[in-house]
């Protein structure tokens, strides 16, 4: 064999040798970086978050404001579509306990999200709330304060959903005995009764009663006879979108999501 062949022979051995070599890397690489994200405790950031129909059980009182952000949610994460079902808290609870088909769950209430641990990631609180009176239109009653309900017709949430469980709590503190007229499923059915005159007042979120616009008054209750009620949000084990769960969740907490709920009348958690 001629000197040249036998060069020629050894410079294309080397050459395949390093081209299987850099496969080789390449692929290592790839299998190591699935391994590293996939087996961290941290959430996945927002900014990261894959692309899925999320479905959301959201607490009723929660029902303008998710609309918006989720508005906002789906226009940062171009792909992503995130549906809410609004319902009380207690309802959501029997819904995930049933296998309802959800990524995420959103509770007015941190007893309701406790009771489902075994359904659910961690919880974050991602904002607060408060109750108000709200009166009829034009509050013809003069309300000014918790004792003047035990005079007149009054809707209450039921005691098993967070908002009637505030209610009874500090009308109880302050020896209000209300008898009500109705018990209903959730804060907006509270509301519906008395935008429609069924009642002359009733206990609700202070963020649903502003939505009312002049269809009812608000009258604040003040901090030292008050409730304050915080929002858990957590992932469901159910979810099959689990990164994107995780990630809209975090996503709550921050900046831009927090300035939707405070504009919407939220505290900060």
């Amino acid at each position: 064999m001629s000197p040249t062949l036998t060069r020629r022979r050894t410079v294309a051995a080397a050459a395949l040798s390093a081209a299987l070599l850099a496969g080789l890397t390449a692929c290592g690489s790839g299998d190591d970086k699935p391994a590293a994200s996939g087996t961290g405790s941290a959430a996945p950031s927002a900014s990261a978050a894959p692309q899925a129909n999320l479905t959301v059980l959201a607490a009723s009182s929660l029902t303008d404001v998710f609309k918006t952000a989720g508005a906002a949610y789906e226009k940062a994460h171009p792909g992503t579509k995130v549906t809410f079902s609004f319902a009380g808290s207690q309802e959501l609870a029997a819904q995930v306990k049933q296998g309802a088909p959800a990524d995420a769950l959103v509770t007015a209430d941190t007893k309701t999200m406790d009771g489902l641990k075994s359904e659910t990631g961690d919880p974050r609180i991602i904002a607060k709330n408060r109750l108000v009176i709200a009166a009829g239109k034009g509050n013809p009653f003069k309300i000014d304060e918790l004792k003047d309900l035990a005079k007149l017709k009054v809707v209450l949430a039921a005691p098993e959903v967070p908002v009637g469980r505030y209610s009874k709590q500090i009308l109880d503190a302050q020896e209000v005995e209300v008898k009500p007229v109705s018990q209903e499923p959730n804060v907006r059915a509270v509301l519906g009764k008395v935008e429609m005159g069924e009642a002359d007042a009733g206990l609700v979120y202070k963020t649903d009663s502003a939505k009312s616009g002049d269809k009812v008054v608000t009258v604040e209750i003040p901090d030292e006879q008050n409730a304050v009620a915080s929002y858990p949000a957590a992932t469901l084990k159910q979810s099959k979108n689990t990164e994107a769960a995780a990630a809209f969740v975090a996503w709550l907490s921050t900046p831009e999501a927090q300035k939707i709920l405070q504009e919407a009348g939220f505290q900060q958690p």
